[in-house]
């Protein structure tokens, strides 16, 4: 079977993962019965679907009529022998618990045709033994998904001991057919890539305060603020429930050992029942204090190296068994976990061979089992090498970009910024980035226009990467040199001989709008929203906001986008000047390419001669009179206009060659 035979679906199991699961594959086209085990369970699910899908509409993700045509998809069932009589795939995502999935699996066998695919949203329970429990172990797999389901995009599939290829490409394909980011686990292994890396991570953090070596309120700020992670370590525990970090990490411990031992802070939290932000207690006050207030300055670099150790030497681990690569296990936690790095990245920057000392520091000190560092990361610290080798990958004149995508078509060249997991949000390496693929456009006969957008459906780009950037600390000088570097990054754009073009699906926020700025013509889909949130913040525009948006819409609507910090819809941006025209969400991306094409076939040299003329008159238009009266003299000496004369003449279109 594949993809395209795949007609009705049925999920198991109607709380927040089921519901949720359910909408995802009910807007992706498919036939969806939820099933639960009583009607108030499923007419729940069912609710908060129908909630789901019409404030997807109301915030114009999709149209009404999407969303009353994805909610009439979807039926609800009881008894599961009706659930799954029709049903080409089953996703389980009943309660974590091996003892309840074996007994739904036991009775699932019963009922499903003979040809169905079996698929398990657990998060960490072994594959293979659940596989087991049916008589079709090589139709069974994971298909784990990510909370919520509609808005996270990556869903890792899992391999049992038994299961066969065309099973894992079904569900690959399967996942891609909703939106999502697969990404294959060679191995069960318990936590899989994405729990494996977060939950020891958050485990080897309560280790620290446990013992004495750091305060919580230090490493937190080590985590979110010196390893620029979304949210720090104990936040970000009591967010997914500690509850749930817990019982992954007890079942890691029963099958992988001493390594993954509990720390008796968490076991303390689960008994007293202060599981986090849904009890209003856990390691921070939500009901009586003020919650995660992590301050910016605490850091350590000894708790940093720890901390990467630790997660280095998961990512060994994993690697060594098979279980994945380096770069699937980086998409894998940047798409699951946000974070702004990979692990095996993160570590090959820090460096191997120190956090292997630091490792061996800690097993020297305490005897623990979990500062072992595996084999494999002893090996790569001992080479010299990280997890990509020694990082001279590629050719020099094909550079690899981790941060943006490239490509030239049809004298386009296309700049995406891809890191849809943090919304396409700023880092400095995304600069350093940019400013290289702008330098290899400009050096490209092939490139006669440039066209930049943001990968996934959310953003175009949300900002700066505040997180990551505050990594650096409060220093003022290094403000300012990041501050020079975007200037000077985005400035290419601007001073580009080619016509570039923005297109704006989304947020465009911050230091992403700035980016626009820099453009020659923005367009925009109607759903997309602007704005320039830095006062919120108390910072001001870095990236050249306050000079270029004032050009654009003028000074007294400059100032009114900054000192409010609001958000502004894409129809009023047109009406300020600052969006040339707008788009339906649908089918964008190709009418984005085609609106910058068009600028790929006018003649290169009247283009960049008009641009120079008119940024000399943004300082002083006598000078750019001066400079558009040379540039008309110029093109009268181009191939370039002998042939727009002779295509005026002959009634067709112009090939201009910049000659």
């Amino acid at each position: 079977m594949n993809v395209d035979d795949v007609d009705s679906i049925t999920v198991l199991g109607a709380g927040n993962m089921g519901h949720g699961i359910a909408e995802v594959a009910a807007l992706a086209g498919y036939d969806v019965v939820l099933r639960d085990i009583e009607d108030e369970f499923v007419q729940q699910g069912y609710d908060k679907i129908e909630w789901s899908l019409n404030k997807l509409a109301e915030k114009d993700r999709l149209s009404q009529e999407d969303a009353d045509a994805a909610l009439a998809r979807v039926s609800t069932a009881v008894d599961l022998a009706d659930a799954v009589a029709d049903a080409d795939v089953v996703i389980e995502a009943v309660p974590e618990k091996m003892s309840i999935k074996k007994e739904v699996y036991t009775e699932l066998e019963e009922h499903a045709p003979d040809h169905t695919v079996f698929a398990t949203n657990t998060s960490s329970l072994s594959i293979t033994e659940l596989s087991e429990v049916t008589e079709r172990p090589e139709r069974f797999c994971g298909m784990h998904f990510f909370n919520p389901p509609v808005r996270m995009d990556l869903v890792e599939v899992i391999s049992g001991a038994h299961t066969d290829d065309e099973t894992l490409d079904l569900v690959e394909d399967l996942a891609e057919s909703m939106g999502k980011t697969p990404v294959r686990v060679r191995k069960d292994s318990p936590g899989f890539i994405v729990n494996r890396i977060l939950v020891p991570l958050m485990n080897e953090a309560a280790w620290i305060v446990h013992a004495g070596d750091a305060t919580m309120a230090e490493v937190d700020s080590t985590t979110k603020y010196d390893m620029g992670l979304p949210m720090g370590s104990f936040e970000l525990a009591d967010y997914v429930g500690i509850d749930v970090g817990f019982h992954v990490l007890e079942y890691m411990h029963e099958v992988l050992g001493d390594a993954y031992e509990p720390c008796p802070l968490l076991s303390e939290k689960v008994e007293a029942g202060d599981l986090g932000q849904k009890t209003g207690q856990g390691f921070y006050d939500y009901e009586d204090g003020e919650g995660a207030e992590v301050p910016h300055d605490e850091g350590s670099e000894g708790v940093k190296n720890r901390l990467l150790g630790v997660m280095a030497n998961e990512v060994a681990g994993l690697v060594e068994n098979d279980v994945a690569d380096p770069a699937a296990i980086d998409r894998a936690v940047k798409l699951g976990g946000r974070f702004p790095d990979g692990p095996a990245k993160m570590a090959d920057s820090a460096g191997i061979a120190p956090l292997v000392d630091a490792l061996d520091d800690l097993h020297d000190e305490t005897g623990e089992a979990r500062y072992e560092a595996v084999a494999y990361l002893r090996d790569l610290a001992q080479s010299g090498e990280g997890f990509y080798g020694d990082g001279d990958e590629g050719s020099d004149d094909a550079p690899a970009f981790d941060t943006i995508s490239v490509d030239v078509r049809e004298g386009v060249g296309h700049i995406t910024l891809d890191r849809p997991h943090r919304l396409n949000t700023i880092s400095t390496e995304l600069i350093e980035e940019l400013s290289t693929a702008i330098d290899l456009f400009s050096d490209d006969d092939d490139v006669r226009a440039v066209l930049l957008t943001g990968a996934g459906e959310r953003a175009f780009s949300a900002g700066a990467d505040v997180t990551s950037i505050a990594a650096s600390g409060p220093d003022a000088l290094t403000g300012t040199e990041l501050s020079r570097t975007g200037q000077q990054t985005f400035g290419k754009l601007e001073a580009s001989d080619m016509p570039v073009v923005a297109a704006i699906d989304g947020f465009c926020l911050g230091g992403g709008m700035e980016l626009t700025m820099c453009a020659d013509l923005r367009i925009a889909t109607k759903r997309s929203e602007f704005g320039q949130p830095e006062h919120n913040l108390g910072l001001v525009p870095g990236w050249g906001g306050t000079v270029r948006l004032q050009r654009i819409v003028g000074t007294g609507r400059a100032k009114e986008i900054i000192f409010t910090a609001d958000r502004y819809d894409a129809e009023t941006m047109a009406d300020y000047g600052f969006v040339n025209e707008l788009f339906e969400s649908e089918n964008f991306e190709t009418d984005a390419f085609e609106y910058a094409k068009q600028f790929a076939q006018g003649p290169p040299v009247a283009q960049r001669l008009t641009k120079r003329a008119m940024h000399s008159a943004w300082e002083d238009s006598d000078a750019g009179l001066e400079v558009e009266s040379q540039a008309f003299g110029l093109v009268f000496t181009t191939t370039d206009l002998m042939e727009g004369v002779a295509a005026f003449t002959s009634d067709r279109d112009p090939e201009f060659t910049g000659e």
